[in-house]
């Protein structure tokens, strides 16, 4: 019989140590400090940025660079993925405009072998790229050394 409680209290303490796990990486996720690097004379970046800041779940710096390319470059965003601004959140690269909710999951996550987030270029329908009357299907990719992969699919495949 004192197996058994031990037993059961034992299996309640470590779902609850997941629980709180489980917990803790949504809390570190939410909690995220995102810098965005972005043209001076870009506006949809800015709608981006107050699209993660929605609800106090980021805190976003802004950055305004004269010469984005480089710094896709040094960040490693691959040609075909390139968009209008390159976001830094907790090491991992946010190209473009990703949902708030893919990066959250990605930071909750944290699989091996992903560097980034991208939506290449800037399609109707994506976060601050909303238009009443088109919306464009979009997919998320996730990029890092091993190469590319649908992260998440808005409205089917392109």
């Amino acid at each position: 019989m004192f197996n058994t409680i031990r037993s059961a209290i034992a299996r309640r303490s470590l779902a609850g140590m997941l629980a709180l796990g489980a917990t803790l990486s949504a809390c570190a996720a939410q909690a995220a400090a995102i810098t965005m690097y972005r043209d001076p004379n870009c506006g949809c970046c800015l709608a981006w940025a107050a699209h993660l800041e929605n609800g106090d779940a980021h805190s976003v710096e802004t950055v305004d660079h004269p010469d984005m390319a480089s710094v896709k470059t040094e960040h490693g965003v691959p040609d075909g993925l390139r968009s209008c601004h390159t976001a830094i959140a907790d090491g991992y690269v946010i190209e473009g405009h990703v949902p708030a909710a893919d990066i959250e999951r990605l930071l909750a996550e944290r699989p091996e072998g992903i560097a980034g987030l991208a939506v290449a270029g800037m399609p109707m329908g994506s976060p601050d790229m909303e238009h009443r009357t088109h919306r464009e299907a979009y997919q998320v990719i996730a990029f890092g050394p091993s190469g590319t992969s649908v992260w998440a699919d808005y409205g089917g495949t392109m």
